[in-house]
């Protein structure tokens, strides 16, 4: 083979290892959504769940970023820590972490839900990939006692593990007409639009302390 033909063969290897270089600089920011029927959509139709327009506003922000849905509707932390392994995969790089509603609802104990939280986000801690924990409020009518044990988890936890927090994540929507669907416990569509324009400042704050964001 001639000079000149090494010369040529040398730069295409070249040109393809900046290619495959390239391309894995270029993928996208990869987020899961884990959590309950809140994150899941509950009761709403197609692209209109939390996951699927947080992508959208991240994009319309100039982000790459994808958003994955890995809520499940009636979870609890006890169901959370059991699919946590297999439901965030590798790769992910952030993980928004909003359990603890359907615990509330039932009336489990707080320190429960703090134990099971505290063990997945000490999971997701070994695996480094980033948390922001998304914070839940109990119901007046359980209590003082339940009330105020049950609304330390959040702030305790994002503290113990130096994580971004998201103090509520129905603020602005619980309770305010319009803004749920007829059960006064899911958002509607509006309600959602709601979650993710108060959220995204705190989410793109989440993306670039993490490894990888920007």
């Amino acid at each position: 083979m001639s000079f000149k033909r090494l010369i040529a063969a040398g730069f295409i290897v070249f040109l393809a290892i900046c290619g495959t270089f390239s391309s894995a600089l270029a993928e996208p920011f990869k987020i899961v959504g884990f959590g309950d029927s809140l994150m899941a959509g509950f009761g709403l139709g197609p692209d209109q769940g939390f996951t699927e327009k947080l992508q959208a506003a991240l994009r319309a922000a100039g982000r790459d970023v994808t958003v994955a849905n890995a809520g499940v509707s009636g979870d609890t932390t006890s169901g959370g820590l059991a699919r946590l392994d297999w439901s965030v995969p590798d790769g992910t790089q952030l993980v928004i972490l909003e359990l603890g509603a359907n615990d509330m609802l039932r009336g489990v104990s707080p320190d429960i839900a703090r134990k099971n939280l505290d063990e997945m986000m000490g999971k997701l801690k070994d695996r480094r990939i980033a948390v922001l924990l998304a914070g839940m409020r109990a119901a007046p009518n359980l209590g003082a006692d339940y009330q105020n044990a049950f609304d330390a988890i959040f702030p305790d936890l994002a503290k113990k593990y130096d994580v971004a927090l998201y103090p509520f994540f129905l603020d602005g929507v619980a309770g305010q007409p319009g803004m749920q669907l007829e059960d006064g416990l899911h958002p509607s569509p509006q309600g959602v639009d709601q979650m993710v324009e108060r959220i995204l400042p705190t989410v793109e704050k989440a993306i670039a302390a993490a490894p990888g964001g920007s």
